[in-house]
This record gives C-alpha cells, sequence and structure tokens, in this order.
C-alpha cells in the first residue's frame, strides 16, 4: 500500500483543513485560559452524535447543533449560580454520559464508538472532505472578520468595553466558532481529541512568538506539521492516526518550550 493513496491523502486533507481552523481559535482559547471550556464543548459532541444518530439527521448537522447550545447555556449560566469550572465540569460529562447512554438504545444503527471518540480520519470520503473544509474555511473567514475585536476583549477587557466593543458578544462569537470546529473535527480527531489539536499547537507556539498574529501562524504550521507527520509516523508504524497526531503535537510542543528555555538560560 502506498502512503499517496487516495485515503490519505483525503485524510492528509482534512488534516490540515483542521489545522487551518484550529490555529486561530486555539490561540484564543490559550489567551482567555478557555482550554476547559474546549474540553466541554468537546464532550458534548457525543450527544449530538446520539441524537444525529437516533433522529436519522447529519451528524455533522446533529453535534453542531449540541455543541452550539451547550456554548450558549454555558455563556448565560456562567457566573450566575456556579463558578464557571463547575458548570462546565457538570455539563461536560453530563453531555458525554448521557450522549453514550443514548447511544446504547439505538437499535439498527451499527455504531463506531471508539470513531466518534478518538477519530477516523482514514474513513473521511469526499463528502466529509467537503463538510470539513467549509467548516473550516466558515471559522476561519469568522475570526479573520472578528479578529481585531476578539484579540482586545481577549487581552484587555476593559479596554474592549472603552473602545466600544462588548467583551461578551466577542466571547459568544468565539464560542460559536467553536462549536463549529467541534462538529467538523470530530471525524478526525474524535471527540476527546479535539481540544488537543486546539491548545497544543497554540501552546506550542506561544514560546516563540512576539506577536499575536505570529504566534496563530506559527501554531497554524504546527498544527499542520503534527497532522501530517502523525499521518505519515501512523502509516509506516501502523498506530492509530488521531493519537498519533496528538502525540506529535505534544513532542513539539516540548520541543519548542524547551528551546525557548535553553535561550532564555544562555541570555542571563
Amino acid at each position: 500500500m502506498s502512503i499517496f493513496a487516495p485515503f490519505l491523502i483525503r485524510a492528509a486533507l482534512a488534516g490540515l483543513a483542521v489545522a487551518l481552523a484550529a490555529a486561530p481559535l486555539g490561540c484564543m482559547i490559550v489567551w482567555r485560559r478557555m482550554a476547559y471550556f474546549g474540553d466541554a464543548i468537546a464532550h458534548g459532541a457525543i450527544l449530538g452524535v446520539a441524537l444525529a444518530l437516533g433522529f436519522s439527521v447529519s451528524i455533522t448537522g446533529g453535534v453542531l447543533v449540541v455543541t452550539a447550545l451547550m456554548a450558549l447555556a454555558v455563556s448565560a449560566l456562567a457566573g450566575r449560580s456556579f463558578a464557571v469550572d463547575t458548570l462546565l465540569g457538570v455539563m461536560a460529562h453530563s453531555a458525554l454520559a448521557f450522549g453514550l447512554v443514548a447511544v446504547s438504545f439505538i437499535k439498527g444503527v451499527r455504531i463506531d464508538l471508539m470513531a466518534y471518540l478518538f477519530g477516523d480520519i482514514l474513513a473521511v470520503s469526499l463528502g466529509d472532505l467537503v463538510v470539513i473544509w467549509v467548516g473550516a474555511l466558515m471559522v476561519l473567514a469568522l475570526i479573520a472578520w472578528r479578529w481585531s475585536a476578539l484579540l482586545l476583549s481577549s487581552v484587555d477587557p476593559d479596554l474592549a468595553i472603552t473602545s466600544g466593543i462588548n467583551p461578551r458578544r466577542e466571547r459568544l462569537i468565539l464560542t460559536l466558532a467553536l462549536a463549529l470546529v467541534v462538529a467538523v473535527a470530530i471525524k478526525v480527531v474524535g471527540a476527546l481529541l479535539i481540544s488537543a489539536m486546539l491548545i497544543i499547537p497554540a501552546a506550542a507556539a506561544r514560546p516563540l512568538s512576539a506577536t499575536p498574529e505570529r504566534m496563530a501562524l506559527i501554531a497554524l504550521v504546527i498544527g499542520a506539521f503534527a497532522s501530517l507527520g502523525g499521518l505519515v509516523l501512523a502509516f509506516y508504524v501502523d498506530s492509530p492516526a488521531a493519537p498519533t497526531m496528538v502525540s506529535v503535537a505534544a513532542g513539539l510542543f516540548a520541543v519548542t518550550n524547551i528551546l525557548a528555555l535553553v535561550v532564555k538560560f544562555r541570555q542571563r
């Protein structure tokens, strides 16, 4: 079997699309310290899968509806009755548990839970690829349109307010973009690894970046390298594709942070 087999090319293109959308969004999540928020939204994807299968609708559509509703609910309830981390913990694990229970009641449908939990990038079809790229480009366009406002509200909410920017509105836009990324990426890396591909490339890019734009660009390069490098490594060592991609990203995170420490040590 050649590494240039059609299914591997489709997998590579799908991985690149996810990296393209996840890079700027992951940077925003890191700046806002919303890593657990991303994880909570991703857990809700399993409930979306169960409902989509139960009602015989598009998986992407079902996941998008559930994750968007979770994002809206968290944004509306945060800070009112519960601490944000408590609310996210309850919603994340509840959505995952309800989704797994709901899947067990679906009859007449063959379900591979591992594919939804950890991704099945090698099974991406041409139709899936179109959906993934359309969703990724929509996220990228939204982030590009709101970049300045999102950046300012992330770095200094008080300054954003004085500049006429509503931080709550920008947070809502960010959460909806996150819901869309989760919906299109579940086929690629699965519900349990989506947040890793959002956060790790951005965190790896941080020590190498002097500006927010540079950080987003480096995160894109790292995410793309992790996707392609992980696929190639998985092909040759016969390992699961999505976990291998995340492992490569984690390795790059370690390398960039070690390099930053070495440079800082030499400058003393």
